[in-house]
C-alpha cells in the first residue's frame, strides 16, 4: 500500500493558527484553527505530528476527512468553517484566503478541492497521512 502525505504548516496566534496544505510540494489550501492551548480537548489545535486520515460518516456533517489518532481527543475532523474561534472545537478547516488570525473565506471550496485530492488518493489504494509542522522552519 502506497503512503502518500500531505504537509500542514502552520502559524501560531493568540486568536487562531493559520496554516498552508501542500502535497508534492504544490498548494492545495489554506488552513484555520483554534490557538493551541496545550491540547486541551474542544479549545486547543491537536498538537504537530503526523497524523493517518481515514473516511468517516458523522450524522451532524456526512462523510468527512477524518484524523481519529490523535492523542486525548475524539472526533478530530477536516470540515468547512470560516471562523475558528466561532465554528471549531479542535478540528482543522480548509479555507481559500486568511482574512486574520483563524478566520478565513471560501472554506467549503477549500475543502471540496482537499477532498477530491485525498479521495483520488484512496481511490488508488493508498494511505493518507497528514505532517502538521510549525511553518517558520522549513526542513
Amino acid at each position: 500500500m502506497t503512503q502518500m502525505t500531505l504537509v500542514l504548516r502552520r502559524k501560531y496566534g493568540a486568536q487562531g493558527t493559520n496554516g498552508t496544505i501542500t502535497f508534492g510540494g504544490e498548494h492545495i489550501c489554506h488552513t484555520i484553527e483554534l490557538p493551541w492551548y496545550n491540547n486541551i480537548p474542544r479549545l486547543s489545535c491537536i498538537p504537530e505530528g503526523r497524523y493517518k486520515l481515514e473516511k468517516r460518516i458523522y450524522s451532524k456533517h456526512g462523510e468527512q476527512i477524518g484524523i481519529p489518532a490523535v492523542l486525548g481527543r475524539e472526533a478530530i475532523l477536516i470540515h468547512a468553517a470560516n471562523d475558528a474561534m466561532k465554528e471549531l472545537h479542535g478540528c482543522i478547516a480548509p479555507v481559500t484566503v486568511h482574512t486574520d488570525e483563524g478566520r478565513g473565506t471560501d472554506s467549503r471550496k477549500a475543502l471540496e478541492r482537499l477532498k477530491a485530492l485525498v479521495y483520488s488518493l484512496w481511490d488508488m489504494d493508498g494511505e493518507v497521512f497528514l505532517q502538521i509542522k510549525d511553518g517558520m522552519h522549513k526542513d
